[in-house]
């Protein structure tokens, strides 16, 4: 792996969008159809002892075994699926089931009624271009399988044969079937999804309202306390200043205390009109500044933090200026536990290198420990799951709640929230150590976390949000 570049996350090759549909979630559907499909021509061949190109079914039935487990190979289980990717595995399934068809019947094999399966799956999980080019294959198999199929496994003495009017009102209600299906289920899942989007939305509005809240009546308490000592202060140096003087030494003490007054009570004023607002200086900070300050707290630990952050190599030469990101405290946090995580397990040093090109950036944190275990690497991110030892975990002070995986699942979350997607792997030998890469497109680095909210308030359930966040 060159550490140098810009590191690609597995889904970029396919598509730089993920579907709704994770990989376990493909897999297991697959072997359970690998699985009825072996029961059925297990059944049909031996208990009913038809006759059936049995060779050519299994050979189609196996393929797809092997598709499940070079899928498995490629990827980890909890992977989330492109579109492109998740459509081409949904195509092949429709593929794989007209060639059994094919071989058992066609049209008048009685499982033809499953090829809406894969239609219905990508209308839930799929966007609509891709359910509609799944829904005019389908529909294109199906009418194929009325006019081109071998015969269907029967009796020698009666073989079976249907009218062919009555193969076309078959396929005709299986079109019909895979339209309505397909609809509702992409009209369920659109309006699942826009309720959990404005539910998220609605989340951090309140959350945000709490907190200014707060903030506001921090700022009135503040500024009711202060404002009668720095008025007095105010009145006291004027009156001073009066009695004094104009050549006295004095003078310019008293002006410099009614104006320190004066700049106090503007604070107080500022503090309770706009409480939320950042500092325009500090409300952004560049892919540097953002690795500096998560590695800070961390700076005086047992391993050495080294940092290099650059454009990748091959940028083009109007990407090597530093992006500039929003200042997110999730994002800081997210990745100063990542290195922390990094110094707990490193032998000597953790490099946390920043790189970024003209679509992405990424922060690759990379130590020389033992690496991730095998068999929990799939796994990390999710609660409760860890890779400290029983012993690491007393040593902690936070006593119950150390070492349970806690800390990485939150990291994860919130990293993920700001639009990042991780990836876990282990150094290539003769080295050790684990390598975490957290990558952004860099359009959402750069975006504003309240354009993302306004996107989501412009959304149909826009009507669920309180209409002032401020």
């Amino acid at each position: 792996m060159n550490n140098s570049s810009m590191i690609d996350l597995p889904g970029t090759f396919w598509d730089r969008s993920s579907s709704r549909l994770r990989l376990q979630t493909s897999v297991r559907l697959r072997w359970f159809a690998v699985f009825g499909q072996l029961v059925t021509v297990g059944i049909t061949h031996l208990a009913f002892g038809f006759k059936l190109p049995l060779g050519l079914c299994l050979a189609a039935i196996a393929f797809s075994a092997w598709v499940n487990i070079f899928l498995r190979i490629l990827l980890p289980i909890t992977y989330r699926l492109g579109n492109r990717l998740a459509t081409g595995l949904l195509a092949y399934d429709l593929i794989q089931l007209a060639a059994l068809l094919y071989l058992t019947g066609g049209i008048e094999n009685p499982f033809v009624f499953l090829l809406v399966a894969p239609v219905t799956v990508s209308a839930s999980t799929q966007p609509i271009g891709s359910t509609i080019a799944l829904g005019l294959l389908a529909a294109a198999t199906t009418i194929f399988l009325i006019f081109w199929h071998l015969p269907l496994p029967w009796h020698d003495s009666a073989p079976f044969a249907l009218p062919s009017l009555f193969k076309i009102g078959i396929a005709a209600s299986i079109i019909a079937g895979m339209a309505f299906l397909a609809f509702y289920a992409w009209r369920l899942s659109r309006e699942t999804l826009q309720m959990s989007e404005a539910l998220a939305a609605t989340e951090s509005v309140l959350a945000r309202e709490q907190r200014l809240h707060a903030l506001d009546g921090l700022a009135a308490a503040a500024a009711h306390e202060l404002g009668t000592p720095l008025a007095t202060i105010t009145v006291v140096a004027k009156e001073m200043g009066r009695a004094i003087p104009k050549d006295s030494p004095l003078a310019d003490d008293l002006i410099l205390l009614q104006t320190q007054a004066i700049r106090c009570r503007e604070i107080l004023q500022k503090l309770t009109k706009s409480p939320g607002d950042q500092d325009p200086l500090h409300a952004q900070l560049t892919v540097t500044q953002l690795i500096e300050e998560a590695s800070a707290p961390y700076r005086d630990l047992k391993a050495r933090i080294r940092i290099d952050s650059r454009p990748s190599d091959g940028a083009p030469p109007d990407a090597h200026v530093e992006p500039f990101g929003q200042r997110h405290p999730g994002v800081i946090y997210g990745i100063g536990n990542l290195i922390e995580n990094a110094i707990d397990f490193a032998n000597g040093s953790v490099d946390v290198m920043g790189r970024w090109s003209a679509n992405e950036i990424a922060i690759v944190i990379r130590d020389d420990g033992p690496g991730f275990a095998t068999d929990v690497m799939d796994s990390l991110g999710d609660p409760y799951i860890t890779t400290r030892s029983s012993r690491s975990r007393s040593a902690k002070e936070d006593g119950a709640s150390a070492g349970l995986g806690l800390g990485f699942f939150i990291a994860k979350t919130l990293l993920e929230r700001s639009g990042a997607r991780l990836v876990l792997e282990n150094r290539h030998p003769p080295e050790t150590g684990a390598i975490v890469t957290v990558t952004w497109l860099r359009t959402i680095f750069e975006r504003s976390p309240d354009e993302n909210m306004w996107r989501l308030r412009k959304g149909p359930m826009s009507q669920l949000l309180p209409t002032n966040s401020t």
